[in-house]
């Protein structure tokens, strides 16, 4: 996905939501346990990429993209609308980095590559949140 000559992030984040349907047979707490780990193997990952590309934050690498839109949709109803509305929240937020965005990819190796991602998909959740009230549901 990371390859792709073509968006790669956004690529990335549509793998994210076949795992979103995997993960979504299992309970919440299942969801929350799986998604800690995998926040933490992708720091590793992404900062191990990091080095052996010789890039700060190398566009091949997505799986920031998959953390970011994970917790974009944690804690939600699960349906096709919030889906939709997510990925376009977490994509705005990833894209244009409101403060503090921005200076969380200063932090060094995977942390500096994750960190942005997740604080994106915060965003995104907080307002897809207050979507899914506002319409009940």
């Amino acid at each position: 996905m990371g390859y792709s000559p073509v968006a790669p992030g956004t690529v990335g984040t549509i793998g994210a939501v076949f795992l979103l349907f995997a993960l979504s047979m299992f309970s919440l707490e299942v969801y929350f346990f799986f998604l800690i780990g995998f926040i933490i193997f992708s720091i590793w990952v992404s900062g191990r990429a990091s080095c052996l590309l010789g890039a700060e934050d190398p566009r091949q690498v997505v799986i920031d993209e998959v953390c970011g839109y994970m917790v974009t949709m944690s804690f939600l109803p699960l349906s096709l609308t919030n889906m939709v509305i997510g990925f376009f929240l977490f994509r705005f937020f990833d894209v244009v980095k409101p403060p503090p965005l921005r200076r969380l990819e200063s932090l060094k190796g995977g942390v500096g590559i994750v960190a942005d991602d997740i604080c994106a998909g915060v965003y995104a959740n907080f307002i897809l949140q207050i979507i899914t009230r506002v319409k009940g549901g």
